[in-house]
């Protein structure tokens, strides 16, 4: 029975696996020399042990190359937001990591706690949607304790972040232009903003500095909430339009994404003013369907799939360099929609659809 001693020995190092060598070695030790085939048993008893040997070897691999990648994302159900994420999943899938995502609702404090979590739980990267890197400094020294690197998604690039892309102010650029081209030197803005973020911030500012020539065109600010922002871009619009008659002059509405301009459109359309050009950010299907139908003049769509594929895809290269990694951007160029193009550039990227 040394055979058998000896297989048992082995398989037995493994805890998960020592009752079945031990059912294993009892049965070779119960059965009698005279009536079985004791070679026989014994090949049997060699290839289960390879078999679970396998099986073993197999579920190790398969745990160490499960790696957790954490996603604390500023609302994970917006439109912009779950196609960066469904890229990210894509990416992760093909090189066999796993993702998590973190919603937090608009709150740096929540974000902060989201990357301490993920930082608890292993992570070996983490991808901050958003919020600027100047508000998430609680969890960006948890993840420079444990050199667990952080990388965002119009974020910023500055304090520890490793990579960036999907920057606000070049996705934004091609449409404030086209805004302020549309308004001919004066008029009134509605601009609806998020000064949480940091790409509706650079937006903002970016508005601010294409206009500043401009000193005919008023821009009226409102700040929306996440959640919250259909219903604020509407009730900010309902009110603006109250003080801006149709007929007066040139009139826009503008928001740093397309959700609280297609909020706004609910407005415009409720009290019949087709006087009033609406224009977004991101491009989300809503948009360019609002673009489609003549409710929305322009948008900027940004293919937020794409830019969480690259991030991803890019993970490894940054875990594996560890200090020696230099800070980049990796942007991905913006494409300027309106009602003019809407139908060519839907043959051209049926996936901004979802088709």
């Amino acid at each position: 029975m040394n055979d058998a001693l000896l297989l048992f020995f082995c398989l037995h190092q493994s805890k998960a696996y020592a009752m079945l060598a031990k059912r294993l070695a009892n049965a070779i030790a119960n059965v009698a020399p005279k009536t079985v085939n004791r070679e026989r048993v014994m090949k049997t008893l060699k290839l289960s042990v390879l078999a679970i040997s396998l099986a073993l070897s197999t579920s190790i691999v398969t745990a160490q190359e499960a790696k957790l990648v954490g996603i604390v994302s500023i609302a994970a159900n917006e439109a912009n937001n779950a196609r960066y994420i469904q890229g990210a999943e894509a990416a992760a899938k093909e090189i066999g990591w796993e993702v998590s995502v973190i919603d937090a609702a608009g709150s740096a404090d929540q974000a902060n706690a989201g990357i301490q979590n993920f930082v608890q739980r292993g992570a070996v990267a983490i991808v901050d949607m958003v919020f600027p890197y100047s508000s998430i400094g609680a969890g960006l020294a948890a993840a420079g304790e444990a050199n667990v690197p952080v990388v965002t998604w119009g974020g910023g690039l500055g304090s520890t972040v490793a990579a960036t892309n999907g920057s606000g102010a070049p996705v934004a650029k091609p449409v404030i232009s086209l805004m302020l081209e549309d308004m001919k030197g004066s008029g009134s803005i509605l601009a609806l903003t998020y000064r949480t973020g940091e790409v509706c911030r650079d937006r903002e500012l970016l508005l601010d500095e294409l206009s500043s020539a401009m000193p005919d065109i008023k821009i009226t600010r409102n700040e929306v909430r996440i959640p919250g922002y259909f219903e604020d871009g509407a009730q900010y619009a309902n009110a603006w339009l109250a003080s801006h008659p149709a007929g007066d002059e040139n009139l826009a509405i503008w928001g740093c994404w397309d959700d609280p301009a297609i909020g706004a459109i609910g407005s415009l359309r409720a009290q019949g003013r087709t006087d009033v050009r609406v224009y977004g950010v991101n491009g989300n299907a809503q948009a360019i369907e609002n673009i489609r139908n003549g409710h929305m003049n322009g948008t900027a769509w940004q293919d937020s799939y794409s830019e969480g594929y690259n991030m991803i895809s890019l993970l490894p290269e940054i875990v594996e360099a560890g200090s020696d990694w230099k800070p980049v951007a990796k942007e991905v160029t913006a494409v300027l929609v309106t009602q003019e193009t809407v139908e060519s550039f839907i043959e051209a990227h049926p996936e901004a659809l979802g088709q």
